[in-house]
């Protein structure tokens, strides 16, 4: 009184799909998930110094305004010395830390 074949004998097709369900894990763990990482990292990467421009402008033109009215007395000239100042010696600083392309790795 079986209905049919016995239970316990796999499939040849249910057998296929195993392999080929097997060797799509396989290919999504080594190919495809190392893509999708790399691609995140440039999105975050590319939001993340977009957003730091933003804050960084907003920075800069809160200061100049903040050191116009309340520093200088409306005297905008000093504000941008002071801002020119502030620039010229980050950029130096930069300047100097550098080192000959002979000297890096």
């Amino acid at each position: 009184m079986s209905d049919g074949p016995d239970q316990h004998d796999p499939d040849v097709v249910d057998t296929l799909f195993t392999y080929f369900d097997r060797f799509m894990d396989s290919l999504h763990d080594r190919v495809l998930r190392p893509i999708m990482l790399a691609g995140r990292f440039v999105a975050y990467g590319f939001i993340l110094i977009f957003l730091a421009l933003v804050v960084l402008s907003a920075l800069v033109i809160g200061f100049v305004r903040f050191s116009t009215i309340y520093l200088f007395s409306h005297h905008v000239w000093i504000t941008y010395l002071v801002v020119a100042a502030l620039c010229i010696g980050g950029g130096l600083f930069i300047w100097r830390k550098r080192r000959p392309v002979s000297l890096r790795k």
